[in-house]
């Protein structure tokens, strides 16, 4: 019994897909939802999961080809057509003890056996129970039915399918693909991906292998972390991938369409960090997620779009158009490129709330699990470059928005501070916060009040009644 695996809607706006790499071969054996297809559309990649438990007897649709939405990927079937196969060797293997020319060698085979057995086991049945048989099916795994009929040579073949082997060998070439699931799980679990064995087809890096490595040697992977090792695509050419491309004509048409420019505050967040270390341990406990300074910065930003939302508004026609909601995109930087998943209604929501949400779209942004129209109906934008240590950038506006706000990394400095008319020199938390806005309708003035709304609401940082706890 064979089901065609097809390709799913992806969201309202989605039409066509392309193949990115194909997880699985034909012959292998899969589970159900077991992922079998990487698949590349104008919004998102995805991972397309297998619907039934079976082995992939066909594949439709090859690499770097675009099909429509609903048009089958693959095959999958139960695998009976594959497992009777592999039973003519072993009815046959009786016959092979005939040649028992080879007593000699016979040691050599019997131990080299179950290493060459190891990449058959997927299409075949583990079934080699007579000595004398394992060479057999192991002289020739791939053409299994032809040499079924010539069992002479499989004694001396031994020797030959030890190289052939490497199928399942991780024999990278350094440009074996790990999937963003397993990448992830690396990354938390401190396992350096370089360090691993793949057991998987091709040598591909499994869950298993990584949570193998996990377990052994810990203090060999931490200290290679320091050491910055060279790229594999040094002096390499590659094709840009599908998000790729639109990120770079969106870049473009945005940039050569509008009149684009930046403004930079800086904001004194010592009470919001005071705040935030007084409440973070209870605020994980209560909310299962870890409260950094983008939340804060999130909402204060969503509040001061509802009082100045002109920031808010977008260009049609000859009209501005000034949205009744502020929905914020939250910039996410995947290996696949930038993402912007929408966090909706955020003048409405909690600091709780907020956090939980970035951190489920985030996590669900890298690990291929968002749907399109996740990606669909922002009206303003927050990128934390502050994450990757940058004191501030200045952000491109993408079109249809009009303004985007860059936050940079939270660091004490020296300061002036002036009081009872006096100067003294503190150490405090300090901030830069960068607009940048699209000058055809909104003026220099209108982006100052807006980031000195934003300054005002942080500094004070009275967030008591909006935590959410």
């Amino acid at each position: 019994m064979s089901e065609p695996v097809n390709l799913p809607a992806l969201g309202e706006s989605v039409t066509e897909g392309t193949v990115t790499r194909w997880l699985k071969q034909v012959g292998d054996q899969v589970a159900v939802d077991e992922p079998l297809v990487e698949v590349s559309t104008d919004k998102v990649d995805t991972e397309i999961p297998s619907p039934i438990a079976g082995v992939l007897e066909q594949i439709l649709v090859q690499e770097d080809e675009t099909v429509e939405v609903g048009s089958p990927l693959a095959i999958v079937g139960d695998g009976s057509g594959g497992g009777a196969a592999p039973a003519a060797p072993a009815a046959e293997a009786p016959a092979a003890p005939v040649a028992e020319a080879p007593p000699a060698p016979a040691p050599a085979p019997v131990e080299s056996a179950p290493v060459a057995e190891a990449p058959a086991a997927a299409p075949a049945p583990a079934e080699p129970a007579p000595a004398p048989a394992p060479p057999a099916p192991a002289a020739e795994p791939a053409p299994a039915p032809a040499p079924a009929a010539e069992p002479a040579p499989a004694a001396p073949a031994p020797v030959t399918p030890m190289p052939g082997a490497p199928a399942t060998s991780p024999d990278s070439s350094g440009a074996t693909y790990v999937t963003p699931l397993v990448r992830k799980l690396a990354s938390d679990t401190g396992v350096d991906l370089g360090k691993v064995l793949g057991t998987g087809v091709g040598g591909r890096i499994r869950k298993q292998d990584v949570l193998a490595a996990a377990q052994g040697s810990t203090s060999g992977v931490s200290a290679a972390a320091p050491v910055l090792e060279t790229s594999p695509l040094r002096g390499t050419s590659v094709p840009m991938s599908r998000l790729r491309k639109v990120v770079a004509e969106r870049a473009v048409i945005s940039m050569q369409s509008s009149a684009q420019l930046t403004t930079v505050v800086e904001v004194d967040v010592t009470a919001v960090a005071t705040l935030r270390n007084q409440i973070k341990d209870r605020f994980q406990q209560s909310t299962g997620t870890k409260l950094s300074f983008l939340p804060f910065f999130t909402l204060a930003a969503a509040e001061a779009l509802k009082a100045f939302p002109i920031i808010n508004s977008t260009i049609e026609g000859e009209n501005i158009v000034y949205p009744p909601h502020e929905n914020i995109s939250i910039a996410v930087d995947t290996e696949r490129g930038l993402l912007t998943p929408v966090l909706r209604n955020a003048s409405d929501l909690t600091i709780a709330q907020i956090a939980q949400q970035i951190a489920d779209l985030a996590d669900r942004t890298r690990d291929n699990k968002l749907m399109p129209d996740e990606l669909a109906g922002g009206t303003f934008t927050v990128t934390n470059t502050g994450s990757r240590g940058a004191l501030f950038d200045t952000p491109i506006v993408f079109l249809p928005q009009s303004a985007i706000l860059g936050t940079g990394i939270v660091t004490k400095r020296p300061v002036v501070l002036s009081g009872g008319g006096q100067d003294a020199i503190g150490v405090r938390s300090m901030v830069y916060l960068a607009l940048s806005y699209d000058h055809r309708i909104i003026d220099g003035a209108d982006a100052a009040r807006f980031l000195g709304a934003i300054k005002t609401r942080l500094e004070a940082a009275n967030f008591d009644s909006v935590l959410g706890l």
